[in-house]
C-alpha cells in the first residue's frame, strides 16, 4: 500500500478508537435496581447507603460495598412530588451519607437523542474521511457510487502522449482512422457538406495487435479527451449498475465533447442477447447494460463530436444490433503485421533502449513471423534482460538471438546431462534437417542449427527464416517442406541404422501436412476433391478437431494409402539427398558436437564439402 493509504488507515483506526471511547462513556456499568421510596429509606436507616445523588426526577443511592466483579450497587427511586428535602437531608447526614445534587437543564428525551445521534455522525464523518481507502483510491469506486462510471480519463495534458508515430505495422488501420482524427480536429468542413462521421468505430484484431494503443493514438493526434473503460467494468453483481454506469459515462462524455469513448473487450458486454424470454432473459444484468449502451448510442447527436471506439478479438459473438448502421458503422481490421510491419514495430521499441549496436532488424523481422506488437515488445525487453544477464553494456544481435530462442524454444536446460550416444544422435538429426533444407529448391533458408536442450522438450532445433510472408503455398513448396521434416529421421537411419523417438514432432507435422494435401488441397492422385465436411463451417483439421465424414470406407482406405505414399516419397527424397551429400552431413554434425550452435555462414561453408568416397 502507498503512504497515503497507510495514513488513511491510521486515521480511520484512531477515529474509531475515539468514537468507541466516547460511546462507552454514555453507558452505565453499575448494577442498578429500581426500588420503592420505602425500601430506599429503610436502607438509609440500616446504614447500607454510602452516597446519594439527588436529581430532578429521581434519587440514586449507592450502597456500601460492591459486587464480586467490582460493579457498584445502585438503588434508584422516583422523587415524591412534595418531598421534604430538609428532613431528608437531616436523615441522610445523621447516617454519614454523602449527598450530591445535579440539576438537569436538558430533558431526558433530548439527552437520548444526542447520545444516539453522536456516534452515527462520527461514523459518517469517518466514512467520508476514509473514502479513498475504502473505495480504492484514485480512479477506483467510491463508497455508495456503484452506478458511477469507472472510466479512466486522459485529457489533453501529458497523460496521453500517444500518437500515430508510436504505432507501426498497421498502416491500413491508421489510414482508416485518420478520417476520425480530421473530423475531431476540423468538424466544420464535414458539417458544411452535410457529411456525418461514423458514430462508432470497431477495432477488430487478434490479441496484442495494438488496438488499445491505436485508439489512444487517435485521441492523441486529435488532442481530445479520451475515456477508456473495459467492457467487464460495466457488469456488476447488482442488476442495473451496468446500465447506470453507461448513462454516467455518456453524461461525462457530453460535458467534455469533443472526445473519444473507448470500450476495450466489447464482447464482455456486447455478446448476442438470449433468444428466449422469461425472468432470466429479462433481468440479466449484462443484457440490461447492452440495452442501455444501444440506447445511448442512438441518443446522442454525432455533431457534438463524440466518437465511440471499441475493440474486440471476437466479432462473431457480438449482438447484431451493435453492428448495424448508426452505431458501430465502421469496422477496422487491425491485422497481424507482415515482415515490413514487424521491422517497423521493432524499430519503434528499439528506439526506447538506451544503447543498441549491430542489430539487424530485417533478420529479426524474418525470425518473428506470426508475432504481433505485444510479442515484439516482449522480444525487445527480453533482449535487454539477456544483455543485463551477461553484464553487457550494449544490446547486441546475440542478445536478440538469445531472447528469440528463449521465447520460441524455451529456457536452456543447463542441468541436463545427455549421454554421448544420445548427443551424437541429436547432432546428426539436426544436421540432417539443415542439409536437406539447403539442398531442396523451395525450402526457407536455414538461419541457425543448435543442439542445446530447451525446457519445452526440444533437444535441438533447426531454425529457418522465410524470405517473405506467404499467404499461399504451392504443391512443390509443401512437398519440399515434407522432405525437410523427414531429413532428421533419415539422417538417423543412415548413420546409426536405426531411428529414435526424437522424430515424433516431425512426423506429427508431416502427417498433418500430407493429410491436408490429400483431403483439403486436392494435391494427390485422388484428384481435386475435398474429403470431409467441417462442423460449424470451419475446418478443424484431422486429429485436432471433429468433422463430418462424407465419403465411403473404400475412399477412406484410398485416402490413407495416398497419405502414406506422399510421406514415403518425402522420406525417400530425404534419404537420397543425405546419401549423396554424406560428407557434408558428417562435417555439420561433427562441428555441432564441438560448438553446439552453427550460424548460416558456417553452415553454408560446411555444406560445400564433397561427398564421402
Amino acid at each position: 500500500m502507498t503512504r497515503a493509504t497507510w495514513i488513511r488507515l491510521g486515521l480511520f483506526l484512531l477515529a474509531l478508537g475515539v468514537t468507541s471511547l466516547l460511546w462507552s462513556r454514555t453507558l452505565r456499568f453499575d448494577e442498578v435496581t429500581q426500588t420503592s421510596w420505602t425500601e430506599l429509606l429503610a436502607a438509609v436507616d440500616a446504614g447500607r447507603v454510602a452516597e446519594v445523588l439527588l436529581e430532578n426526577d429521581r434519587v440514586e443511592a449507592v450502597l456500601v460495598g460492591s459486587n464480586a466483579d467490582g460493579r457498584r450497587r445502585v438503588m434508584v427511586a422516583s422523587r415524591l412530588p412534595n418531598l421534604d428535602e430538609r428532613g431528608l437531608l437531616e436523615r441522610l447526614l445523621a447516617k454519614d451519607v454523602k449527598v450530591t445534587g445535579r440539576i438537569e437543564r436538558q430533558s431526558a428525551f433530548w439527552a437520548a437523542v444526542v447520545s444516539s445521534i453522536f456516534p452515527i455522525v462520527m461514523l459518517v464523518l469517518l466514512f467520508r474521511a476514509t473514502g479513498g481507502l475504502l473505495g480504492g483510491g484514485k480512479g477506483g469506486a467510491r463508497p455508495m457510487s456503484f452506478g458511477k462510471s469507472q472510466a479512466k480519463i486522459y485529457d489533453r495534458s501529458s497523460e496521453n502522449k500517444a500518437s500515430f508515430s508510436d504505432v507501426a505495422g498497421v498502416d491500413e488501420a491508421k489510414a482508416e482512422l485518420l478520417e476520425v482524427v480530421n473530423f475531431l480536429k476540423a468538424p466544420a468542413k464535414y458539417r458544411a457538406l452535410g457529411a456525418r462521421i461514423p458514430k462508432g468505430v470497431l477495432l477488430v484484431g487478434a490479441p496484442g495487435t495494438g488496438k488499445t494503443l491505436l485508439a489512444r493514438a487517435v485521441a492523441g493526434e486529435a488532442a481530445v479527451p479520451f475515456f477508456s473503460m473495459s467492457g467487464s467494468e460495466f457488469v456488476e453483481m447488482f442488476v442495473g449498475v451496468g446500465a447506470s454506469r453507461v448513462r454516467d459515462l455518456f453524461t461525462q462524455a457530453r460535458e467534455r465533447a469533443p472526445c473519444i469513448v473507448f470500450i476495450d473487450e466489447l464482447d464482455a458486454v456486447g455478446k448476442t442477447r438470449a433468444g428466449g424470454t422469461g425472468i432470466f432473459a429479462a433481468n440479466e444484468e449484462r443484457e440490461q447494460t447492452l440495452n442501455q449502451l444501444l440506447v445511448e448510442m442512438d441518443g446522442f447527436d454525432p455533431g457534438v463530436g463524440i466518437v465511440i471506439m471499441a475493440a474486440t478479438n471476437r466479432p462473431e459473438v457480438l449482438d447484431k444490433a451493435l453492428l448495424r448502421a448508426g452505431r458501430f458503422d465502421r469496422q477496422v481490421l487491425v491485422d497481424r503485421p507482415d515482415v515490413k510491419g514487424r521491422e517497423a514495430i521493432l524499430g519503434v521499441h528499439l528506439a526506447k533502449l538506451t544503447k543498441v549496436k549491430g542489430v539487424d532488424l530485417r533478420v529479426l523481422a524474418q525470425r518473428t513471423s506470426g508475432m504481433v506488437g505485444a510479442d515484439l515488445a516482449n522480444v525487445v525487453n527480453e533482449a535487454a534482460l539477456a544483455c543485463a544477464r551477461r553484464s553487457g553494456e550494449v544490446v547486441e544481435q546475440q542478445d536478440f538471438d538469445e531472447a528469440l530462442d528463449r521465447i520460441q524454444l524455451g529456457l536452456r536446460k543447463a542441468g541436463l546431462v545427455m549421454r554421448e550416444e544420445e548427443r551424437r544422435r541429436v547432432a546428426w538429426h539436426e544436421a540432417g534437417h539443415a542439409l536437406v533444407a539447403m539442398s531442396v529448391s523451395h525450402a526457407d533458408p536455414v538461419h541457425r542449427v543448435t543442439i542445446i536442450p530447451r525446457s519445452v522438450g526440444a533437444l535441438g532445433a533447426t531454425l529457418q527464416l522465410p524470405l517473405e510472408d506467404r499467404y499461399l503455398m504451392t504443391q512443390p513448396q509443401l512437398e519440399d517442406a515434407l522432405v525437410v521434416l523427414m531429413g532428421g529421421r533419415a539422417a538417423e537411419a543412415l548413420v546409426f541404422e536405426s531411428v529414435s523417438t526424437g522424430a515424433q514432432n516431425d512426423l506429427e507435422r508431416a502427417s498433418e501436412i500430407a493429410r491436408q494435401m490429400v483431403c483439403r488441397f486436392g494435391m494427390s492422385a485422388l484428384g481435386p476433391q475435398v474429403f470431409g465436411r467441417a462442423q460449424g463451417g470451419l475446418f478443424l483439421g484431422g486429429a485436432a478437431g471433429l468433422e463430418e465424414r462424407n465419403f465411403s470406407d473404400e475412399t477412406a482406405r484410398r485416402i490413407d494409402g495416398e497419405v502414406a505414399r506422399v510421406l514415403e516419397t518425402a522420406a525417400g527424397r530425404a534419404k537420397d539427398v543425405l546419401t549423396q551429400r554424406r560428407g557434408a552431413l558428417d562435417a555439420i554434425a561433427a562441428r555441432l558436437l564441438e560448438v553446439e550452435t552453427l550460424e548460416r555462414p558456417e553452415l553454408e561453408a560446411l555444406a560445400n564439402r564433397p561427398p564421402r568416397a
